[in-house]
């Protein structure tokens, strides 16, 4: 047992000045001193013989670990995962073996950094990154009105989605009206396929039966795939004899989710976030001018999102005792699912292959970045929230789940009012920052 009769600092001494004596010591003379040292310290016998035989310089610390991922590796992933959106290590992971050969075109990259990042593990990724993550947390609200035509005719779906085909979509609007909601402004009709988690939105001005009849026909036509059904929410927008008539006409499922509950249409809810709110902002757009640089800006997105980024899809979800554990498949892009399915249109998937060989993901990434510059330009700053002080960080957060099919995306939150900007300690500015995480001089 320890004694209490000496401190730590007074055992030190005590020790070193023994350890002298133990070293010139015979082996009559050592076994007596151990004794002493035993009977002063309240240590074991083998301890003070292990103590008494250390160099004096110190413990002897023994070589750890060879760092295998240095700053340069890291510093190379950091680079591509602020690129690409700060997604999740698993989409990290997922994505560089289409990213990382444009990187190395943009980049020196040498080839041992290349071969590491191509052997690193999604946990690894996010120990790398870690110093660079912080999370921050945001609630948004919409301004939608509970429509009440043909509520009784539009049936209602709370089931969870088990569809094998694409077609089957959720549809919402997000508003960009800023701090009021009168006169009008622009609208973002954003739809998420369930199966293939595509991805389409379009800008329309007002929301209108008619401007929002319109742009889901704008929709329709760019879905590499037949829309065999849209799920909607309870707003006027929506619930109405057009868009009834429009989906009759053309052999379209329309149903709707219980008001006030956005559970029903989880898929969606977090696509207007990813995919509207976290780029434009809270601020207010009411321009022909803004609408015409925002459905520019949109068609450009649409392909970094659909053909660049992949995303996993829930396929499991069980409760193991107060535990909730769920079951995600690999990590695809949108497009690598719509070619996994017969259903597609042959044409327009011949034409999206052709554009992923072609596109250089970085050069497009710094298109929209600075699409994203002039659309926030034509902003109605008078009647927006006004811009943070101080400007977050970047946040890596994992977003939320989707009921049944959600897919997963990184999910930095931004400050009240404006668009993401890119991350003020990068080097150079990354290219796709603004895209799916643009932050105000940033985690």
């Amino acid at each position: 047992m320890g004694d209490t009769r000496v401190g730590p600092q007074a055992r030190r001494e005590y020790l070193a000045r023994m350890r002298e004596r133990y070293e010139t010591a015979n082996r009559a003379a050592k076994s007596r001193l151990l004794d002493e040292v035993c009977e002063v310290t309240g240590y074991h016998r083998k301890a003070v013989i292990r103590l008494l035989r250390r160099p004096a310089t110190g413990r002897r610390r023994r070589p750890g670990r060879p760092v295998r991922y240095g700053p340069v590796v890291v510093g190379t992933l950091r680079r591509i995962w602020e690129a690409s959106g700060y997604p999740w290590s698993v989409r990290l992971r997922a994505l560089l073996p289409t990213w990382l050969p444009w990187a190395i075109r943009r980049w020196p990259i040498a080839s041992d950094v290349a071969a590491r990042l191509r052997t690193m593990s999604p946990r690894q990724m996010d120990r790398c990154l870690q110093p660079f993550k912080k999370e921050l947390r945001r609630r948004q609200y919409g301004r939608t009105k509970p429509g009440t035509l043909l509520k009784q005719q539009i049936p209602v779906k709370t089931d969870r989605w088990d569809v094998q085909v694409p077609g089957f979509t959720e549809i919402d609007l997000v508003a960009h009206s800023g701090d009021r909601a009168d006169g009008d402004f622009i609208q973002s009709l954003n739809l998420t396929d369930i199966h293939t988690t595509w991805v389409e939105t379009r800008a329309v001005m007002g929301k209108s039966q008619h401007q929002v009849q319109a742009g889901l026909e704008h929709l329709r036509q760019a879905l590499p795939f037949r829309l065999r059904g849209i799920d909607s929410d309870n707003g006027s927008e929506f619930i109405h004899h057009h868009l009834r008539g429009y989906c009759a006409t053309h052999d379209i499922q329309f149903t709707r989710g219980r008001p006030y509950k956005k559970d029903d249409n989880a898929h969606i809810e977090q696509k207007n976030w990813t995919h509207v709110r976290k780029l434009l902002g809270y601020v207010r757009y009411d321009s022909d001018a803004a609408l015409t640089a925002i459905n520019a800006f949109y068609d450009d997105v649409r392909l970094l999102q659909n053909v660049f980024l992949p995303s996993v899809k829930l396929v499991e979800k069980r409760r193991v005792g107060s535990r909730l554990q769920r079951r995600y498949d690999a990590p695809r892009t949108p497009l690598e699912r719509v070619e996994a399915c017969a259903e597609a249109d042959p044409e327009q998937l011949r034409a999206l292959r052709q554009l992923r060989a072609r596109l250089n993901p970085f050069l497009l990434a710094q298109r929209i970045d600075r699409q994203l510059a002039e659309v926030y330009r034509l902003a109605n700053q008078r009647v927006s929230p006004a811009a943070p002080t101080k400007h977050p960080r970047v946040d890596a957060a994992r977003p939320v789940d989707a009921q049944n099919a959600s897919t997963r995306s990184l999910d930095p939150r931004t400050e009240r009012g404006a668009p993401q900007r890119p991350h003020a300690s990068s080097s150079q500015q990354s290219p796709v920052t603004g895209i799916v995480a643009r932050r105000c001089a940033p985690r």
